[in-house]
């Protein structure tokens, strides 16, 4: 019998996998969690073999961050980061840092006990992209990686000096990379390219520092 940790903020989301692992057989649910800061010191405390474990949670704890200091502290815990954000950038960073699986969320039992119980019996379960989504005029899959990034810290609310410094390029190419982006999307200015893409997900301002 596996003890399941489950780390999420959306209340009816929580409560579905906690239907879904209670409801399973080899798996017993230990009390959730709505924020990965909380989740180091429950393993410390109480026996943990598998982690369910949201990006974003709650008192602005990101789950992949955490996942990667659990890794290092308890390496026996397996972990599947589940997101439903297609920020493109969170499964490179969950490899990266060890994790197990990635799962993105759906509402079937069927898919998630598939992802656990693949993961427990030592596979390695990941996509092969973020989902494709639309932005504006454009798909996701439409973007470079380095207009993505620019993309992102636009959506945090960065100058474009500020942008510039922190992807150590020109403010001409930031401009440049931006205008780009207006033009895939058509997007008539700025502001509203931002907003729009908070909307979607896509990004994720400031990420790394959740």
């Amino acid at each position: 019998m596996y003890n399941v940790l489950i780390v999420e903020d959306d209340p009816m989301a929580r409560k579905l996998m906690e239907i879904f692992v209670s409801s399973s057989e080899g798996y017993q649910l230990v009390p959730s969690l709505d924020s990965a800061a909380m989740a180091e010191l429950y393993c410390m405390t109480n026996p943990v073999d598998l982690i369910l474990m949201d990006v974003c949670t709650a008192m602005d704890a990101n789950g992949i961050d955490v996942a990667g200091k659990l890794k290092k502290r308890f390496p026996h815990i397996k972990i599947i980061i589940i997101t439903s954000q297609p920020e493109y950038s969170y499964i490179d960073h969950a490899q990266q840092i060890g994790v197990e699986s990635f799962w993105y969320k759906e509402p079937t039992s069927e898919a998630l006990l598939d992802v656990m119980n693949r993961t427990m019996a030592g596979e390695s379960i990941y996509p092969d992209s973020a989902p494709v989504i639309r932005l504006g005029a454009a798909l996701s899959s439409d973007f470079t990686d380095r207009e993505l990034e620019v993309l992102r810290e636009l959506v945090s609310g960065k100058t474009d000096a500020a942008i510039a410094e922190v992807l150590h390029m020109s403010v001409t190419r930031v401009k440049q990379h931006i205008l780009r982006i207006r033009e895939k999307t058509q997007f008539s200015n700025r502001t509203e390219l931002a907003v729009r893409a908070r909307e979607s997900g896509i990004v994720i301002g400031d990420h790394k520092a959740q």
